[in-house]
């Protein structure tokens, strides 16, 4: 709701200076340890389940639309409304919130696959605008897996007009071998 405030209003300069002046004493409260960016949340699912504060499905993160993820038979699907604060051109969700939106569920696809990868490559195709304030069904699945690759494929569509994509992806991830991925997230160690 903040965001979305922040994107929309039409304040006076004063009235936006003595808002800041009141979220730097709200951001001074947030005192005590700080995690660091290798440090996985205790709230997170990690690997392949939910993040707190992922930009994409996280109720913590003032980014996310949030996107709720709901497995199907053969992969995944997501749900959303995309905010002013995504926006793009005028009214339509801009072409990088859309990636991060299908990069994001191809990777829960790859977890309901049973092998959590990490992208190695997105092609995009965007056949449409997204709006904005439009509930959105994002979907994802893996079509096809070489060892510790897989392919997988993405769309993003209305939910009111599934059968027409607006934006479609094709992805290869990689399921990281148990050495790199211990280099790549050592608190996952910790955790366990």
């Amino acid at each position: 709701m903040l965001v979305d405030a922040t994107v929309r209003t039409a304040a006076s300069p004063e009235t936006l200076d003595r808002v800041a002046d009141g979220v730097r004493a709200l951001t001074g409260q947030l005192t005590g340890r700080r995690r660091s960016p290798a440090d996985i949340p205790e709230v997170d699912e990690f690997p392949g389940g939910v993040r707190m504060y992922s930009p994409v499905t996280g109720a913590g993160s003032p980014l996310a639309p949030p996107m709720g993820v709901t497995p199907v038979d053969g992969g995944v699907v997501g749900r959303c409304v995309l905010g002013i604060a995504h926006e793009g051109p005028p009214g339509y969700g801009h072409g990088g919130v859309s990636a991060m939106l299908l990069d994001e569920l191809m990777g829960w696809a790859c977890a309901a696959a049973g092998k959590p990868g990490m992208t190695v490559s997105l092609r995009m195709r965007y056949e449409g605008p997204v709006p904005l304030e439009t509930p959105l069904r994002v979907s994802a699945h893996v079509t096809g897996t070489d060892d510790r690759k897989l392919f997988v494929k993405g769309s993003i569509t209305t939910e009111e007009d599934p059968s027409i994509p607006l934006v479609e992806a094709d992805g290869i991830f990689v399921a990281p071998d148990p050495e790199l991925a211990r280099a790549l997230f050592p608190s996952l160690d910790r955790r366990r």
